[in-house]
């Protein structure tokens, strides 16, 4: 399948990034550029002349998930979201049954911009609260406060919208002295009906990369990771919270539909600087820098910086991998591979399930923090290796 005819027709999933930020954060490494000012307006017909790049003529699907990330699509403001949406509208098909997502941070979150985001078509937003510790918000870069963050979720409701996601980032560095058990207590509080749960990385080309390096940052040691890890674990699901995902947990029938896509392997098409695209077979990543990106699609060009067809050991690894960190989890291929895995159920780490006639590989909470070593372990032997 060509990069083209993934473009429109073929997918029911849609990712965006949008990449402007008011302030790089101390953590990220993603593709943003930040501005005081943001070109709304010519980066929501930038997008739109991506799309049509990459449309072919053929009836269009209704989507089923359209997802703007970033960066922070919510720093477009109110007539940029409009703008940018009303630009994807002659290429893509969506309804009231779409899940259509906004990332926004708590600084831009107001009843009036709830009101108008949802007659824009949103309905559902990812609010990036982080920590509700002042000092580890400053820490972090953040613009909001702990504040603001709780304000931001009585406006999303206020203003009609009350589908929506919040964030936490848990193992912070311990001199920050963190309350990470009242950063819990705060998100149950505000009875959000999905969370997503992102411990601390260091990453080099980042602030906190370069803080470091220069040793005047640790990163948390792996027992307070599992500690806080746990913790969450264990009291948003004494809450109710399915934990559905490594780092993501719902209420019944309340979880992410456009991020579920990504872990059951369906075909998505990524729009805009830095996006990944898959069709089943081959990935895709557009250019990363926006302003590399806006040169080509006003050239008229696929902005395409790469692409790579699965083989079959990246099929394998990927299948393993996704399989595991769900708990929908991973068909086990008979009893010798099931001999493979019985250590790590004794130590508790995975559980077999039955589930519509097949034995399924299933990990707990305590597997997810070793997620990465059992795919690996996992994946070699599948392979032969």
């Amino acid at each position: 399948m060509s990069d083209t005819a993934v473009g429109t027709n073929a997918v029911r999933h849609v990712y965006l990034h949008v990449p402007f930020c008011a302030r790089r954060c101390s953590y990220c490494d993603f593709s943003i550029a930040v501005r005081r000012t943001v070109p709304w307006r010519a980066f929501a017909d930038a997008v739109a002349r991506e799309v049509e790049v990459r449309t072919v003529a053929q009836p269009q699907t209704t989507l089923d998930t359209l997802y703007l990330g970033g960066g922070t699509p919510s720093h477009l403001g109110v007539d940029g979201v409009q703008a940018t949406l009303d630009g994807l509208r002659p290429y893509l098909s969506w309804n009231e049954a779409t899940e259509v997502t906004l990332e926004a941070n708590p600084e831009d979150i107001s009843v009036e911009a709830v009101r108008a985001w949802k007659a824009a078509g949103v309905n559902r937003l990812s609010i990036g609260i982080q920590s509700f510790d002042d000092r580890v918000l400053t820490w972090m870069h953040r613009v909001h406060d702990a504040a603001r963050a709780e304000a931001a979720v009585e406006a999303a409701r206020a203003g009609g919208i009350d589908a929506f996601s919040v964030d936490l980032i848990f193992a912070a560095p311990e001199r920050l002295e963190r309350d990470w058990s009242d950063d819990v207590s705060r998100i149950l509080a505000l009875g959000a009906d999905h969370v997503s749960l992102y411990g601390l990385t260091i990453e080099p080309h980042t602030p906190l990369g370069r803080w470091h390096a220069r040793g005047e940052e640790q990163e948390a040691d792996e027992s307070r990771y599992e500690a806080e890890f746990l913790e969450a674990h264990n009291r948003l699901t004494a809450a109710g919270y399915e934990h559905y995902e490594v780092s993501n947990f719902g209420r019944v029938g309340r979880r992410a539909r456009h991020n579920s896509a990504y872990w059951r392997g369906v075909p998505y098409l990524g729009l805009g600087p830095a996006a990944h695209g898959f069709d089943g077979v081959d990935r895709r990543w557009n250019l990363s820098a926006y302003a590399a990106w806006d040169d080509a699609v006003t050239a008229g060009a696929d902005p395409v910086e790469g692409r790579e067809t699965l083989s079959s050991e990246n099929q394998i690894a990927e299948s393993v991998y996704l399989g595991l960190r769900t708990i929908d989890g991973l068909e086990v291929r008979g009893a010798h591979e099931i001999a493979h895995v019985q250590r790590w159920r004794e130590e508790g780490w995975v559980k077999l399930q039955e589930r519509d006639g097949t034995t399924r590989l299933v990990c707990t909470a305590e597997g997810w923090l070793r997620l990465d070593a059992l795919a690996a372990d996992l994946t070699a032997f599948r392979s032969g290796s």
